[in-house]
């Protein structure tokens, strides 16, 4: 936390710097870069120069009028503005390449590090905010580094160019038009700072907007049941407003400096006349010294009257640059040892799995309350484990644990004897698997979701799984069979249809060890009795953890964990625990209860 309030206080150049180091696309191609941009400036002064001479030695010269001469100024001024055009583009083609090259290489390493970070972390982060890091905010920096990175690297290069000419024309008269700036230069670092607060919060509403957007397209269904669209508009209302106020307060600040420079310019160019006819009647200056000097001096002024607009795009890209570094220098709290230490990483062996808890503790929060407290226990290989206890009561962490979602607190959790901490996230995402209770599928076809527990099956193995599974006939039933659509978050589907997808899912990838969070929770009976059968196949030699909020999954597991407030309570089979006096016998006579009216389950 202290580290990001430093990189939110840390000023622009520092950002850039820290950004280069995560982006050595960009470095090396701004040498060539900078090359073209210096040929590119260079030629804009041929034009004064070629007045100069054509004004003093063409037209005014001592033996009059000389048209060889001015034809070949003429002709060499045209070569030279030639060649400068061929250097803009260049340099443009090689910029936007380098620069699209680059930004899509931190959107992607960006990307990544947000799936590298914890489910904990990402919970603490509204994900619109977490989106418009890798999107609109990589966008506003690409739109910063192909316009005002051209604008900006063009205007140094002509502001340093013309300065020297000057002077070597007038020292004078370069006095007078530095002399002008002098304020403006002091005025825009107090601009800069302001730009960079307004700007951070801009960004900060962007994401708030992302995040408002992204929420009520998601959840239209439940504000449709719950008639909420008023409250709903209004909350995006709100988001939208303040959005709008942060860009206000940023554009006020953008013109004061946009005025502050047209006022500059103008007393620049009035101080360069005055001082100019004076020391040409003094003889110190020629009419043609003159005039190209106020060529020069619009050279010179053009770059600062443009760099309010270059000054408001680059604070505002640093704002969003500020916010993408921030994600990426986010170190993950749960991190791959094939990463972090190559040489201690392990291979989960191809065997059905035990595992082992050590005394594990774990905290949502430093001083929250545990939501594991102390559990050690042993799962034996092949064995099928429900997990079960009142909502609150640590089941889900379970799960989060032994997939490694989270690390935990205190203790260890092992599997096959191997500390989880030290296994590649590689062979323990090959080797567990879970089966989340949404069953969320992607938007493409049964087909192409079933293939990401295997990439490369075919449509017909793919359709041979489900015939595995006895869900054959639903396939069957489908449109399209195993090619039909699904929609966004499988939304086509049904709840209870996008779980059965999401077994077959599973029974791919064949694990050696499954993790469900109880897929039979919120589905139909008919569906459920489908959902129960491809659980029976899909778990059958293999070491199984299930959150059980049904407790029918209890009654047909080889072994029941008993939960309350943290600690495990109970352990032992459904038979033994139901006669027991105890938590387990309550919350499965409860559930009876519950239940009386509905259908039983059958296996």
């Amino acid at each position: 936390m202290t580290a990001l309030v430093e990189h939110r206080n840390e000023g622009a150049v520092a950002t850039l710097r820290r950004g280069l180091r995560m982006m050595p696309e960009f470095r090396r191609g701004l040498p060539a870069t900078f090359a073209l941009a210096l040929m590119a400036t260079a030629g804009r002064v041929v034009v004064p120069i070629a007045v100069q001479q054509v004004i003093d030695r063409g037209l005014a010269g001592p033996g009059g009028p000389d048209l060889d001469l001015v034809r070949n100024v003429v002709l060499v001024c045209a070569v030279v503005v030639l060649l400068t055009v061929v250097a803009v583009y260049r340099m443009n083609v090689r910029l936007f390449r380098t620069t699209e090259t680059a930004l899509a290489g931190l959107r992607v390493r960006a990307f990544r590090h947000v799936h590298d970070l914890s489910v904990l972390h990402q919970q603490g982060q509204r994900r619109g905010s977490l989106v418009s890091r890798v999107t609109s905010d990589v966008d506003q920096l690409s739109t910063f580094m192909q316009w005002g990175g051209v604008l900006g690297v063009v205007s140094l290069g002509q502001l340093l160019v013309a300065t020297v000419v000057m002077a070597v024309y007038s020292w004078q008269l370069t006095l007078v038009v530095l002399v002008c700036f002098v304020p403006l230069a002091i005025a825009v670092r107090f601009f800069a700072a302001r730009l960079a607060v307004v700007h951070g919060v801009v960004r900060e509403r962007v994401g708030d907007v992302l995040a408002a957007v992204s929420e009520s397209v998601v959840g239209a269904p439940t504000v449709r049941a719950y008639g909420i669209r008023e409250r709903t508009a209004a909350r995006l209302d709100r988001a939208i407003d303040r959005h709008y106020r942060a860009q206000v307060r940023a554009q006020r600040v953008t013109a004061a400096v946009f005025v502050s420079g047209e006022f500059v310019a103008a007393v620049a160019n009035v101080a360069v006349v005055v001082a100019g006819v004076l020391l040409g009647l003094d003889g110190d200056l020629t009419p043609g010294t003159l005039v190209a000097f106020l060529f020069l001096v619009t050279l010179f002024v053009s770059p600062v009257q443009t760099a309010s607009e270059v000054l408001n795009e680059a604070q505002n890209a640093v704002a969003g640059f500020r916010r993408v570094l921030d994600v990426l220098e986010t170190e993950p709290d749960v991190r791959d040892p094939a990463v972090t230490d190559p040489t201690t990483a392990r291979e989960l062996p191809h065997t059905p799995l035990g595992v082992r808890f050590e005394h594990v503790t774990f905290r949502y929060a430093p001083g929250a309350p545990p939501a594991l407290q102390d559990v050690d226990l042993q799962i034996a290989p092949r064995r099928r484990v429900a997990v079960v206890g009142e909502t609150g009561s640590g089941k889900t962490t379970f799960a989060k644990l032994v997939t490694r979602l989270m690390d935990p607190t205190e203790g260890r959790v092992l599997l096959a004897g191997i500390p989880l901490e030290q296994v590649a996230f590689a062979s323990l995402r090959q080797r567990v698997v879970m089966v989340p209770q949404d069953g969320f599928l992607f938007d493409a076809t049964v087909a192409d979701n079933v293939r990401y527990g295997r990439p490369g099956l075919t449509d017909a193995a793919v359709h041979a799984a489900f015939q595995e599974l006895g869900l054959g006939d639903w396939v069957a039933g489908l449109a399209d069979g195993v090619a039909t659509r699904v929609g966004q978050r499988g939304e086509s589907l049904s709840a209870g249809e996008r779980q059965l997808v999401a077994v077959a899912r599973a029974y791919v990838a064949d694990p050696d060890l499954l993790v469900l969070d109880e897929a039979t929770s919120a589905v139909d009976p008919a569906t459920e009795r489908r959902l129960t059968h491809a659980l029976d196949r899909l778990t059958d030699g293999r070491t199984t953890l299930t959150i059980a909020h049904r407790l029918s999954t209890a009654e047909r597991a080889d072994e029941v964990l008993v939960v309350d407030a943290g600690r495990v309570v109970q352990r032992g089979s459904h038979a033994e625990l139901v006669d027991a006096d105890g938590p387990y016998a309550r919350l499965h006579a409860s559930w009876r209860r519950s239940s009386a009216g509905e259908p039983q389950p059958t296996a």
